[in-house]
């Protein structure tokens, strides 16, 4: 068990939802204080107000990780007197942290999108609006026959060897290998001096080039030689496709009223917004976290009976009145959901890892709507 600052927990987090995913332009990133600062707790929220700093106040967070930057836009003072300045000063005086992770946590694998999707039950998802495909690379790495089960296992730990459902998927072939230990050597097989023959097993395995260093430092940390022969090939095959939105299907048919209820019922808002006929028969849907008037035309594109959103506009209501998509606004909070999804996550990553940190998601309400 080893105690850990700000940085090392990013980095669990920033593996499941790395910055590249991140659209141009959104501020994502440590957005207050520093990370080099020892971390017990970790507070995960959907925005940063000052009712979730008081929180964090109360619970000495060192770290607040967000969904929402609460510097969206660059400040050109910061009065203490404001609403705004006073939340900043309280973090800054009490050495708490902000990183925020917006964008890139919609689109990563188990991020926003796919947590919303399961929570309506969504099977068979696909992504609404890609924005990003992984890119592919094959390792080809030499190791004695007696170490290659235990090199394989590792490298798929560390991710390498996904094929769609498949997991720890390699080809291997056998062959002899060659070398002759210089004088500096320390050889873990032969002697300095001497050409050696080694019955060795040559592993093929494929990774997403964003997990590159994870499955380098596994290959090194786990293969016996002091030199490793390896071979890193680029790939035109088409990785992980990942966007936006998430679109899948209902186990069953059910009317847009009942389906309606059910996405009330499941965020556990007080009201929402429905769009087209309540007896609309509605088995396809689409979801999309936040603000969903970009989406429509994707969502009917793809076959959408309903799309689950926030934030519908009048006039969009309309566009999708008139091209026959049913609609479900149940408000941007909806995406609250991150907040137990990436505490459940960071905290398993932390266990295995033996880190003595807790992790945690704020009970503070940021929802600024009252429904009468």
């Amino acid at each position: 068990m080893k105690t850990v600052n700000g940085h090392e927990i990013i980095q669990l987090f920033e593996e499941f939802s790395p910055k590249h995913l991140a659209e141009e332009g959104d501020p994502i990133g440590l957005q207050i204080g520093k990370l080099n600062e020892k971390v017990e707790n970790v507070m995960i929220t959907l925005d940063v107000l000052e009712n979730v700093v008081d929180e964090a106040i109360k619970n000495n967070v060192k770290l607040i990780i967000a969904h929402h930057p609460p510097l969206f836009r660059p400040l050109k003072s910061l009065h203490t007197d404001t609403y705004q300045g006073r939340m900043m000063e309280k973090l800054i005086k009490h050495d708490i942290a902000v990183y925020a992770a917006h964008t890139n946590l919609d689109v990563a694998s188990g991020g926003v999108n796919d947590l919303l999707a399961d929570a309506l039950g969504l099977q068979e998802t696909t992504v609404l609006l890609p924005t990003h495909s992984e890119q592919l690379r094959k390792l080809v790495v030499y190791v004695p026959k007696e170490n290659s089960e235990e090199l394989r296992n590792a490298l798929g730990k560390a991710g390498a060897g996904h094929i769609g459902n498949y997991s720890h998927c390699s080809f291997s072939t056998e062959g002899t290998g060659r070398f002759l230990p210089g004088e500096e050597t320390d050889p873990h097989i032969g002697q300095k001096g001497k050409l050696e023959e080694v019955s060795e097993e040559k592993i093929e395995t494929i990774y997403p080039r964003s997990l590159e260093k994870k499955v380098l430092k596994a290959m090194f940390t786990h293969h016996p030689y002091e030199e490793v022969a390896y071979d890193i090939y680029s790939l035109e095959n088409k990785g992980e496709a990942l966007g936006l939105g998430r679109i899948g299907n209902l186990q069953e048919e059910v009317p847009l009223k009942q389906f309606a209820a059910a996405v009330k019922e499941t965020f556990g808002m007080d009201g929402i917004r429905v769009i087209g006929d309540m007896e609309a028969k509605v088995r396809k849907v689409a979801v999309l976290g936040g603000d969903g008037n970009k989406f429509i035309s994707a969502a009917k594109r793809l076959g959408a009976d309903a799309f689950v959103s926030g934030d519908i506009y009048y006039h969009t209501a309309h566009d999708a009145m008139m091209m026959g998509l049913n609609v479900v606004d149940a408000g941007h909070h909806i995406e609250k959901v991150m907040k137990d999804g990436v505490a459940e996550y960071l905290a398993k990553k932390c266990a295995e890892k033996g880190y003595i940190v807790n992790i945690f998601a704020s009970k503070a309400n940021t929802n600024p709507f009252t429904f009468m």
